[in-house]
């Protein structure tokens, strides 16, 4: 039956996907890809040849309907991001919508997603927890943060190491300089690296080692 996989792939090792991955991606009609120049490498290792659309943030209110159309054809089609979970922090949500409004089966396979190993790895408790995404770069940043000041549980952001700083010191700011924290990069890659402490010790640390790569930050909750 044609149908639409979400398939995720590694965050940064590219041993870190699934057999079932491969074999999907193998097997389909059409893989749709957040950066295509990004999954020719991936699909290159795993020597998997198959047409290559583009479905990006910048495209993707376009393409879905094209995408469902193609599918409700008879097309299998797969949805890759450029690393991790398609739908988290990455396109995915509206063609999976627009796919269960037209009777498209959707199926996603489990796999790579830089929250959970940061948030495990944290030592902050994760029976309950909060996953925020990135912080508004701009408009509404001070007002979510602001949101967040009483929560209780672990909460979990992804940042850009350019604003990694920023982000720290506005988080000791409304959450407390005490507050415990882990700030996770590099995950699964050569130079990977979490550093735990309280949210002023982290900041000052990263002002004196500028940090690079795919950045996660965890925040314990506010104790009652």
């Amino acid at each position: 039956m044609s149908k639409l996989f979400l398939v995720p792939t590694p965050i940064g090792n590219l041993k870190d996907i699934t057999y079932r991955a491969v074999e999907i991606l193998g097997s389909v009609d059409i893989i749709l890809a957040e950066d295509t120049r990004h999954a020719v490498r991936l699909l290159k290792h795993y020597n998997i040849s198959r047409k290559l659309l583009s479905h990006h943030k910048f495209n993707e209110h376009h393409s879905a309907d094209p995408v469902c159309d193609l599918i409700r054809s008879g097309k299998t089609a797969a949805l890759i991001s450029d690393a991790g979970t398609p739908g988290i922090s990455d396109p995915g949500f509206l063609l999976v919508r627009k796919c269960i409004e037209k009777g498209i089966p959707v199926e996603t396979l489990p796999g790579p997603s830089a929250l959970i190993p940061a948030l495990v790895n944290s030592g902050l408790p994760s029976d309950r927890f909060c996953f925020e995404g990135f912080l508004p770069v701009r408009k509404g940043r001070r007002k979510k943060l602001t949101s967040l000041e009483t929560e209780p549980r672990t909460m979990i952001f992804y940042e850009s190491p350019y604003r990694l700083l920023k982000t720290l010191g506005e988080m000791a700011e409304h959450f407390g300089p005490e507050r415990q924290a882990s700030v996770s990069r590099e995950l699964s890659k050569i130079f990977e690296e979490t550093i735990r402490g309280t949210l002023g010790f982290l900041a000052d640390h990263f002002r004196n080692n500028p940090p690079k790569g795919e950045i996660v930050v965890v925040v314990s909750g506010k104790k009652n």
